[in-house]
Parts: structure tokens; C-alpha cells; sequence
């Protein structure tokens, strides 16, 4: 499939410093899934006057097919449907093996050191706004938009900010922690001033029908197995069973392999005893499972590293809110800064199951100031 070239008529062109490309900034390209919210992001930025192109990017893992048939089958029949709809172009690219190497390879990699992934805040960074940016610059599109929940602002100084979408039960902000500046100069979010109940009526009203109902998910690559049976059909993935320990080192069981359990997981761990065991620590290094109760799940501090943060690095400690995983609540906190990338987090209130290789992301009020990694070595 070729990529459109520069449009024949004038228009407002500025240069994309890191491609040398020349774009209009009234051509937008928007990230299609399928599902509504991508649909209503195309038409929400239609309406406001944006000369709008699709794009429907192929990871391998949409559907049981094999490639050929979900080409032909799929995205002729349902995702082109969409372009009619909405009256664009949807160009289809395929990411097959970009996305098995830094998605689904870092997924797989993060399991068997015994941490715990988030394949989410990889895929935006690099692969929505990485590979599919590049590629809307192609098109000549100054920004590629997204049907995620979530804000961006301009200072006066021309810093972006990252915010929270307005919708608090669809926020995905969290997710998008790992954007650069120059990532959100070229990012829009065009439902992160909606509810998500607002944007179903609307899409209801314009006759829209999405080519997908299911909603955004964790693992959009997993479907119909559980992770531990995805895990275990990967090329090269090697688990073994090894030892239960309790926190004081004494041997109560045995498991089948490290990659069934993850901090803080109770199920499945089947040692008798007077109070539940969780799961509290993974050693790979002995193949040892650590369980305990619940209170020993607690956590006072961790490190995070790789820490990307979206304005300035900070160099003296700060009060923020951090969030541990998407699911959990911010959680009041101090960030002590070391070295670059790096910080220690002390928590107000001791944290339940913080998980090594889950996201920390910061925020202060409504703005996300950056998120890494939760280190096993904290």
C-alpha cells in the first residue's frame, strides 16, 4: 500500500523536526480500532472543519484468522465499512513483527524475570505513537489522534501537559504516562472532555455502527486463554516447578512454574494453612515462590526506574500521588529523586502488592507528571 504524498494545494504546512516532513495542520490521522470510541474521535474532529485519514494498524493477534483471512475477511468487510460511515480513508498497516518484538517479546521477557508487565504503557509510546505517528507524518497529518480518555494542555511557554480525561471512570491517562514533549505536540484526544455515556449517545444518534462492541482492554493480544496458557505457548518461554517458601524461609509446598502467580495473587497457591497466603515474592534465581498473609504484602517504599517524565526531571523531593497499577487508587507520597530516570517513592499509607515491572505513574491534582517501572530492587 503506498502513503499518500504531499496534497497537490496549499495549505498552513509546518516542519516535523524529527522526519524533515513538511504537514498540514489541518489534516489529522486517527488511530482506528474499530470499537466506538475511535469512531467518534474521527467524527468529533470531522465536525471541527480537520481533513481526516484512518489508520488501521494489524498486530497478528485481532482474531483467530491468519493474516490473509483477517485482511480479507475483517478489515475489507468491517474496518473499510467504517471509512464509508464516516465518508474517510482508512489505510491499513501492518506492524506484525514490530509488534511481536516490542510488545508481545517484552511481555514474555517481563514474565520470566518474575516481574509482572504492562504491555499498555509500551504499545503507546512505542508503537501507536511511535510507528503510527510516523506513519500519519507520511500522510502528511500533523497529529495522529486517539479515542483514549484523556487531556492535553498548552502553557504559555509551549510545554505540554498531560491530564486526566474528564470521564474519572474511563480516565486512561495512566497509560499514556510515557509520552514524550514531542509525543503530545502530536497527539490529540478529542474524547478527553467527554463521558464515555455522552459518546455512545452521540455515535447512536449519527447511525454510527462500530466494526467492534468490545471494550479497551489490559491485553488486547490475549483472547479466549488465560495469560498463564498464552505464556506457555510462546517460542523460547521456559518455566519449571520449584518450591513454596513462607516469609521465613520454611518449605510448605511446591508450584508448577513462577509464571502462574503474580504479587499479590491468592488463587492457585494451595498450601492448608490457618490464614490465606498470597503470593508475596517471585525468585527466579531459585525457581522460589515466597507466600504470606496479608499484612506482609505491605509496602511502605519502592524504587521505580526508567521514569519518564513528561515536563521537567525534578532534582529536590516532591508530594504527588501515585498510582501503582490502573486499577488501584493514587496513593499520597513522596518522590525522592537519585539518579537519572530513577527515584525512590515512600508511600503515606503503606501500599498492598506493589509489583515489580507494573507502572508507577505520578500526578499532582489532575496532571500526570510521568511514570516508570517498579523495580524488584527496591
Amino acid at each position: 500500500m503506498s502513503c499518500a504524498c504531499l496534497p497537490a494545494h496549499p495549505g498552513p504546512w509546518k516542519s516535523a523536526r524529527q522526519t524533515g516532513l513538511y504537514l498540514n495542520e489541518k489534516k489529522t490521522a486517527v488511530a482506528i480500532s474499530g470499537g466506538v470510541d475511535s469512531l467518534m474521535a474521527a467524527c468529533v474532529l470531522k465536525e471541527q472543519g480537520q481533513d481526516i485519514v484512518g489508520i488501521h494498524f494489524i498486530t497478528g493477534f485481532e482474531t483467530d484468522l491468519d493474516y490473509a483471512q483477517h485482511l480479507k475477511k475483517y478489515n475489507r468487510l468491517k474496518i473499510l465499512n467504517i471509512g464509508k460511515q464516516l465518508r474517510i480513508p482508512i489505510e491499513i498497516v501492518d506492524i506484525r513483527s514490530e509488534f511481536q518484538e516490542k510488545i508481545v517479546d517484552y511481555f514474555t521477557q517481563t514474565y520470566s524475570k518474575g516481574q509482572t508487565p504492562n504491555p499498555c504503557m509500551c504499545c503507546n509510546p512505542i508503537i501507536k505513537f511511535g510507528r503510527i505517528l510516523s506513519h500519519a507524518h507520511r500522510l502528511g497529518a500533523q497529529k495522529l489522534a486517539t479515542g483514549h480518555y484523556a487531556r492535553i494542555k498548552k502553557d504559555p511557554s509551549g510545554n505540554f501537559h498531560l491530564l486526566k480525561g474528564l470521564d474519572s471512570q474511563k480516565d486512561q491517562s495512566y497509560f499514556l504516562a510515557r509520552l514524550t514533549q514531542q509525543q503530545l505536540e502530536n497527539a490529540s484526544f478529542p474524547l478527553g472532555d467527554m463521558q464515555k455515556t455522552e459518546v455512545k449517545q452521540m455515535a447512536a444518534q449519527k447511525g454510527l455502527q462500530p466494526a467492534t462492541r468490545d471494550e479497551s482492554q489490559d491485553v488486547c493480544f490475549i483472547k479466549h486463554i488465560s495469560y498463564r496458557e498464552f505464556l506457555g505457548a510462546q517460542k523460547g518461554f521456559e518455566y519449571r516447578p520449584g518450591l513454596i517458601e513462607n516469609v521465613n524461609g520454611q518449605v510448605i509446598g511446591e508450584h508448577k512454574g513462577l509464571h502462574l502467580f503474580t504479587i499479590g495473587q491468592r488463587r492457585g497457591i494451595n498450601c492448608p494453612a490457618d490464614e490465606p497466603y498470597y503470593v508475596i515474592r517471585l525468585d527466579t534465581e531459585r525457581n522460589r515462590l515466597t507466600v504470606g498473609t496479608k499484612k506482609d504484602l505491605m509496602s511502605s517504599e519502592c524504587k521505580v526506574v526508567e521514569i519518564n517524565w513528561i515536563g521537567k526531571e525534578p532534582t529536590t523531593p516532591m508530594e504527588v500521588h501515585t498510582r501503582i497499577r490502573y486499577r488501584s487508587k493514587e496513593a499520597a507520597s513522596m518522590v525522592f529523586p537519585q539518579a537519572k530516570s530513577t527515584a525512590m517513592v515512600r508511600f503515606k499509607n503503606p501500599q498492598s502488592a506493589v509489583t515489580p515491572g507494573q507502572g508507577a505513574v505520578f500526578y499532582q491534582d489532575d496532571e500526570i507528571l510521568g511514570g516508570g517501572w517498579i523495580s524488584p530492587n527496591g
